[in-house]
C-alpha cells in the first residue's frame, strides 16, 4: 500500500486544532490570555491520555503563520506559554517515553524559545511512548511549497522522496505516517491550513466543545467514532478496486 494512506490502527497518527481558548475565556469574563492557559491544561491531559487509546504520534496546531496577525500582547503571552510548557514539562516527557518534535518556521520565533525547542527536542528523542508534535509558525501551504521547490531539481519525484523533502521543510528528522483521524474542538469545521498532505485520507471529527473544555474522554470519543468508520481509501468494502474513483495526480493517489 503506498505510503501515502494513513497507518493501520492501533499506531493511530491524530492531529488536533486547538481552537476556542480565546471565546472559552471571553464567555466567562477573563482576558484571552486565560483561555490560552487553560489550554495548556489540556495538553498534558491529552499527552497522558493518547498513548492508552492507540495513539502513537500526536500532532497539535499551536501556533499558525496566520497567528503573527493577532494583537502583538497576545503573541508574546502565547509564546512564553509555549517556552513555559517547554521547560515545564521536558522531565515530565523524558519519565512517560514522550518525544517531543517541533514543525514549522524558527526563524521567525523569540530565541528564548527557540532554544527551548532545541534542547526539549535533545532531551526527549528517545521517546518511544508517544511522538508529540508541536506545529509552530506553521503553514501546509508554506510546507508544500518549500517541498516543491527542493523537488524541483530532483528529478523523477515519487512519493516517498516528496514526503521526505515535506519533512525536510517541516523541519522533521524523517516522515511520519499519514494522519489517520484529525480532531478540531470549538465549532468550527475547517482545516485552517493545517496538514494538508498528511491529511489526505484523514478522518473529520469536529465538536462543538471549546479546547479548554476537552479532556481525555473527549479524545476517546473521537478515536470511537474514528474505528467505527469503514475505510476504503478509494476502494469498495470487499477491498477490490472501484476504477471509477481513481484520478489524475501523484501515482498512488485515489479519492477516498
Amino acid at each position: 500500500m503506498p505510503s501515502t494512506f494513513p497507518s493501520p490502527v492501533p499506531d493511530l497518527h491524530v492531529a488536533i486544532i486547538m481552537d476556542g481558548n480565546g471565546r472559552w475565556a471571553l464567555e466567562r469574563g477573563l482576558p484571552r490570555s486565560a483561555g490560552h492557559r487553560a489550554g495548556v491544561e489540556v495538553v498534558r491531559r491529552v499527552v497522558e491520555a493518547a498513548p492508552t487509546l492507540g495513539v502513537s504520534v500526536l500532532t497539535l496546531y499551536a501556533f499558525s503563520a496566520a497567528n503573527w496577525r493577532r494583537p502583538a500582547g497576545e503573541v508574546r503571552e502565547l509564546m512564553h506559554l509555549l517556552r513555559e510548557y517547554l521547560c515545564s514539562q521536558t522531565a515530565e516527557c523524558v519519565t512517560r517515553g514522550v518525544r517531543l518534535s517541533v514543525i514549522g518556521r524558527r526563524d521567525r520565533l523569540p530565541a528564548p524559545l527557540a532554544a527551548a525547542i532545541a534542547a526539549t527536542e535533545a532531551a526527549t528523542a528517545s521517546g518511544r511512548t508517544l511522538h508529540l508534535r508541536l506545529a509552530l509558525d506553521y503553514s501546509a501551504r508554506d510546507m508544500i511549497l518549500r517541498a516543491a521547490r527542493r523537488g524541483a531539481a530532483a528529478g523523477t519525484l515519487t512519493l516517498p522522496v516528496f514526503e521526505r523533502l515535506l519533512a525536510e521543510a517541516e523541519g522533521g528528522s524523517a516522515p511520519v505516517p499519514p494522519v489517520d483521524l484529525l480532531i478540531r474542538p470549538g465549532g468550527e469545521q475547517r482545516l485552517s491550513d493545517f496538514l494538508l498532505w498528511e491529511s489526505a485520507f484523514a478522518e473529520l471529527v469536529f465538536t462543538d466543545t471549546l479546547w479548554p473544555d476537552f479532556g481525555a474522554a473527549d479524545l476517546d470519543t473521537a478515536v470511537r467514532t474514528f474505528r467505527s468508520r469503514e475505510r476504503r481509501f478509494g476502494g469498495l468494502s470487499g477491498g477490490l478496486p472501484e476504477s471509477d474513483e481513481l484520478h489524475g495526480g501523484l501515482p498512488g493517489q485515489a479519492a477516498s
